[in-house]
């Protein structure tokens, strides 16, 4: 610890070990303090370990099913089996350094992301800074922050956010923001859709 400590100080303690988890996953968040402020905390470095998703472990160990699991019921889970934290956290061997910034969070560029505009692709599959237009589903909360409906959307989006966990031609994460809303619906999505690269005909192009 003191030897971590000489060379990366600790920017914060917290409180929560499923929330400091999901940060880790997520790779940006606010932080809290005691006194009232909040702090910007952004990706800057890994261990190097390869990401290993503690859903798809929860799945295999029988704890989940395929069709419920999410960040809510995966948050839930570990609550109501506290003594099994340690064992589900560990799955996962990459660990993330984080660095504050003034806002966030920032995406490949190091452009701050807009919410509900900016995705995050395979950077090997798709080019980076691409314009596209995707269509697919969000859920709709009921009261009890349950979902009550999933509504159709579409929008134009800029391929900008970056996540190790995102990987091969078939995923694309939305950036939702922060909020109760944003946390609602990055957990639960998993919806099909389509998504529409915006490219120069180069009849045109002269």
């Amino acid at each position: 610890t003191d030897i971590l400590n000489s060379v990366a100080p600790p920017i914060a303690w917290v409180d929560d070990p499923v929330d400091l988890f999901f940060l880790h996953i997520q790779g940006s968040g606010k932080i809290a303090l005691d006194d009232g402020a909040v702090i910007n905390v952004h990706y800057l470095i890994s261990n190097g370990c390869p990401y290993k998703s503690v859903g798809k472990y929860l799945i295999e160990k029988n704890k989940l099913s395929k069709e419920e699991v999410s960040m809510q019921t995966i948050r839930s889970y570990l609550r109501a089996h506290p003594h099994e934290m340690d064992e589900i956290f560990n799955y996962n061997p990459r660990y993330v350094f984080f660095e504050e910034v003034a806002a966030g969070p920032m995406g490949c560029f190091n452009i701050e992301l807009a919410p509900g505009r900016s995705i995050a692709l395979d950077k090997k599959q798709y080019p980076p800074a691409t314009l596209a237009f995707i269509q697919a589903q969000k859920p709709v909360a009921a009261d009890d922050g349950a979902i009550s409906a999933w509504a159709d959307f579409s929008r134009f989006v800029m391929n900008q956010d970056t996540g190790s966990a995102i990987s091969g031609p078939a995923r694309a994460d939305i950036f939702w923001g922060s909020g109760q809303y944003a946390e609602f619906a990055a957990g639960l999505m998993k919806q099909p859709g389509r998504l529409y690269f915006l490219v120069l005909n180069p009849f045109f192009s002269d």
